[in-house]
């Protein structure tokens, strides 16, 4: 029997008139043994100089090589609130699975060691979860209202890698990976059962499972600086997450990512509502008709052209008319418009047999494919 798949009994409620919160910060650390005592330090200070709940920190060195352990240990045995304990395997999904299944805090949450998200959204990330607003907290760096400071090249893979979550998915939340998240500890335990990857993907999988059980995922616009000594190998890290964005795309069409979670009571539905929702979501066909579009008119000019070409033209022919039709922003439909042209583009790429039909064919697939994953995710969200 899958110990992950196992039901738990009903999770308790915070109270927010209850005794205040407690909050673990789990810090997951790889070979990091320069960067480790400032980060905690720092955090520490800024927690001590007036955050206002229950708090504590847990170094979790998950596989290091270097001196990491031994500083973690060292800063535990100086700083009171300070605890640290180790993992043989590798993986930032692993260190925060292990340190939330074990926490005695009634709201756990993590931050990167580099402290490239700004302490100042720690409160608002917390207080959302611990009051009672929200079962999971993130912080992002793609709303309105953030600041971000990044390379090129990580800022096209991030914008692409979200906009696929939410075209493809239908998700609310606009940035995924954000190393800045809380959590109701009691919720976040059963989610974790059904969760698989244990390195960069666990936190997309965690908040994918989120939304699709009906949990509140908050969001918190943070400032934030890109590391210049970060380890993340961002295709490697972007390859493995499609692979898993896959996978997690089939266990919510099988059924298998339902959790059993004490979430805020949705609204009463309207008694009439059950007589006038119609079998099959109508944006599910809306969402077709400009692959239909792209699919027809790549025919004629594949006749002219390379297939990324004549899928580039296509594209933007039906772009036009779908941007006009719904007035999109000039940014946004940038952005879907690259995010288009590389998934059909691949699509054509990889047909076994030339020619404009079963390259038309393909593309049209993709949007079906796309539309179908985000109705099969909003249908079955509670």
């Amino acid at each position: 029997m899958d110990t992950r798949a196992a039901m738990e009994p009903s999770p308790r409620v915070l109270d927010p008139a209850a005794r205040p919160a407690s909050v673990d910060i789990v810090i997951p650390v790889l070979n990091e043994e320069r960067a480790l005592p400032g980060c905690v330090r720092t955090l520490a200070r800024f927690l001590d100089a007036g955050f206002p709940l229950p708090w504590r920190i847990t170094i979790v060195d998950n596989g290091s090589t270097d001196g990491t352990w031994r500083v973690a240990t060292t800063l535990a045995g100086e700083l009171e609130q300070v605890h640290a304990r180790r993992l043989d395997i590798r993986g930032r999904g692993a260190a925060l699975r292990a340190a939330w299944q074990e926490s005695p805090a009634d709201v756990v949450a993590y931050m990167d060691v580099d402290l490239s998200t700004d302490l100042d959204a720690l409160f608002p990330l917390v207080a959302a979860v611990a009051g009672g607003h929200s079962e999971l907290a993130v912080g992002t760096r793609l709303a309105p209202g953030a600041r971000t400071r990044r390379s090129l090249r990580r800022e096209v893979v991030s914008r692409g890698y979200n906009a696929l979550l939410r075209h493809g998915f239908g998700v609310r939340f606009s940035d995924a990976q954000c190393g800045f998240k809380a959590a109701r500890t009691d919720v976040v335990r059963p989610l974790m059962r059904k969760v698989r990857d244990d390195s960069w993907f666990f936190d997309t999988e965690l908040l994918l499972l989120a939304e699709h059980n009906g949990l509140r995922v908050h969001e918190v616009p943070v400032d934030w600086i890109e590391d210049a000594d970060s380890r993340v190998k961002v295709v490697r890290t972007a390859v493995d997450d499609l692979k898993g964005l896959a996978r997690v795309a089939w266990s919510m069409t099988t059924g298998r990512a339902r959790v059993q979670v004490r979430r805020a009571a949705p609204a009463p539905a309207h008694p009439d509502a059950i007589l006038t929702r119609p079998i099959l979501d109508i944006s599910a066909f809306i969402a077709i008709i400009p692959g239909i579009l792209h699919a027809l008119a790549y025919l004629p000019l594949r006749e002219m052209w390379s297939p990324a070409t004549a899928n580039l033209g296509a594209l933007l022919l039906a772009g036009i008319v779908t941007v006009t039709a719904r007035r999109r922003s000039a940014f946004r439909a940038a952005t879907r418009c690259a995010l288009l042209y590389a998934l059909t583009t691949a699509a054509v790429l990889c047909v076994p047999a030339e020619g404009a039909a079963p390259e038309s064919g393909a593309v049209a697939a993709t949007y079906c494919l796309l539309a179908l994953l985000r109705w099969v995710f909003s249908r079955t969200r509670n």
